[in-house]
């Protein structure tokens, strides 16, 4: 039993375990990579596997780093059933179908570009019509129920507490002679934390082989707050956004995220915590996945007893191009929901575009942000950005709240892996950023977890769990990106920064000889860079 790491392995996206045995191989989860250009660019490049091989794949939530390249893997010769949850299989219909819009969408823009730079035009990884295609190949599965998904291989579905249909995925292997033995693996999927809005606590058996747990939040302990507490952590950020004067732009994920704001939102009106003022859901998928929330809702905790969460006469829909662009005219006191919740694509850029200047304007993030994404830059204080290719001074006030995190926090991640104990083999450690491993295989260790049983394997790393105990091959396919450049900002974003750096020294330049010199002192550096 040969287990290969195709991402998600000493960075937090592209979630893709490659399983082989003697009978079968299959994948957990085929997500995309998302953060750094260079990451993003392990998208467009070949599958370590041959598509057409891969029997079957189990999916554990519907989130893109973790479904998005299921399309193009179906494009590219998969012809295997997928199996996931009935809640995953709804969202998945409307989300794979956006994510190939938004590709096709913004391969044009850049072939635009390109060719009025004389540079070759980029086809999409995928589009829309690959996506509707992939999912016919989708099987849906119950909770708590065995299935027998290939040779050899059985699996079940445990709720992890993350989002809809979300679940960590419990494997039984039949491996060595005739598969006279099983071996029980559990793959953790995104876990969710304690007293999540709408979820109920993750949940999973205990005594494995081996477990792959995510590490996003390891050693980050966030306020364990109940509702009333995250309610008013919500209303003070509105109240203070309304009294600044200008709009209140919350870059959303689609799922979950946007449909816990509409709720505690709704509250907060009812009770007239905050004015009823106007908010636009501008995200058409946004929409398609609160509509199925409300188609599921018997799945969901915390709901109203009519039902009705999501809606308010002051929230508005809005679904078509037009609708978003009357959004401009509004200046002030209004709450914008749009997505993406990295600021990485989507309507609210455009959002972003016409509010990030204004000073009385407030960005809320309510996510967690990638490195090298736009949100995590302006999380990090940029003066200004770059948005469809155009700087943007950003005079809004940023704001950051961790009140409505879909992740266990390191603390929680913990818990909920000693619970899983006895683990007779080992424990990898993945989706995650160095320090966060880090910090999640000391705490382990804390716990009385043998330091020899908690590995932390590095993007394509290959490995035989075949004898009970993980070999690490040695000689295996070159690596499609080294750990370092899988971990550090790219050169893409230090040029970015560099750029915006360079046009404020030359700004605030006393007169037009001073910024003569600043540009005189860059191109001899450059100059000995190349002599070097």
């Amino acid at each position: 039993m040969i287990l290969t790491f195709c991402g998600a392995a000493g960075t937090v996206t592209g979630s893709c375990y490659w399983i082989r045995t003697e009978r079968c191989q299959f994948l957990i989860d085929c997500g995309m990579f998302q953060g750094s250009k260079t990451l993003k660019e392990l998208n467009y490049g070949a599958f370590p596997f041959d598509p057409a091989k891969i029997d079957f794949v189990l999916l554990t939530h519907a989130h893109i780093d973790h479904s998005g390249l299921v399309p193009k893997l179906v494009k590219q010769g998969f012809s295997g059933p997928i199996f996931a949850t009935r809640g995953s299989i709804d969202l998945l219909t409307y989300m794979l179908a956006d994510s190939g819009s938004i590709q096709e969408m913004e391969v044009e823009r850049l072939n635009r570009r390109n060719a009025q730079r004389g540079r070759p035009a980029v086809t999409p990884i995928y589009g829309k019509e690959d996506a509707q295609a992939a999912m016919e190949r989708f099987s849906a599965v119950e909770y708590d129920s065995w299935r027998e998904v290939g040779d050899g291989v059985r699996a079940r579905f445990w709720n992890a507490g993350h989002i809809l249909g979300s679940a960590s995925i419990e494997i039984e292997v039949a491996t060595g002679e005739r598969g006279g033995r099983m071996s029980r693996l559990l793959f953790s999927g995104d876990i969710g934390p304690d007293r999540k809005l709408l979820h109920p606590d993750p949940d999973a058996p205990e005594n494995w082989d081996w477990i792959c747990c995510e590490a996003t939040y390891g050693g980050r302990q966030r306020e364990h707050v109940g509702p009333e507490r995250r309610r008013a952590v919500l209303a003070e950020e509105v109240n203070a956004a309304l009294a600044r004067g200008g709009n209140l732009l919350i870059p959303v994920f689609a799922v979950e995220r946007t449909q816990e704001l509409l709720l505690d939102l709704g509250t907060l009106f009812d009770r007239g915590t905050i004015p009823a003022i106007p908010v636009f859901l501008d995200s058409p998928l946004a929409i398609r996945a609160t509509e199925v929330f409300e188609k599921n809702a018997e799945l969901l905790e915390d709901m109203p007893a009519n039902g009705d969460g999501f809606r308010r006469a002051n929230i508005r829909f809005t679904e078509s191009v037009d609708e978003s662009k009357r959004i401009a005219r509004v200046h002030g006191g209004a709450i914008i929901l749009a997505g993406s919740g990295m600021c990485e694509a989507g309507r609210i850029r455009h959002h972003l575009k016409q509010n990030l200047w204004r000073s009385d304007a407030t960005v809320l993030l309510v996510g967690y942000q990638a490195p090298g994404t736009l949100g995590a830059i302006l999380a990090g204080g940029a003066e200004a950005v770059t948005i469809f290719g155009e700087e943007l001074r950003v005079k809004a006030e940023i704001r950051q709240i961790d009140v409505y995190s879909g992740h266990a926090d390191g603390e929680e991640l913990v818990d909920w892996l000693t619970e899983r104990l006895p683990v007779k083999s080992g424990i990898f450690l993945t989706h995650g950023e160095e320090d966060a491993l880090t910090a999640m295989r000391d705490a382990l260790e804390a716990k009385g977890v043998e330091p020899e049983r908690i590995l932390i394997p590095k993007l394509d790393d290959v490995v035989d769990l075949s004898g009970g105990r993980a070999v690490f091959r040695k000689k295996q396919a070159a690596r499609r990106l080294s750990p370092e450049a899988v971990r550090e900002p790219d050169w893409h974003n230090e040029l970015a920064e560099f750029s915006l750096r360079l046009r404020a020294e030359l700004e605030a330049a006393a007169d037009e000889r001073s910024r003569k010199k600043i540009m005189r002192r860059v191109m001899r550096a450059l100059e000995g860079s190349e002599r070097r």
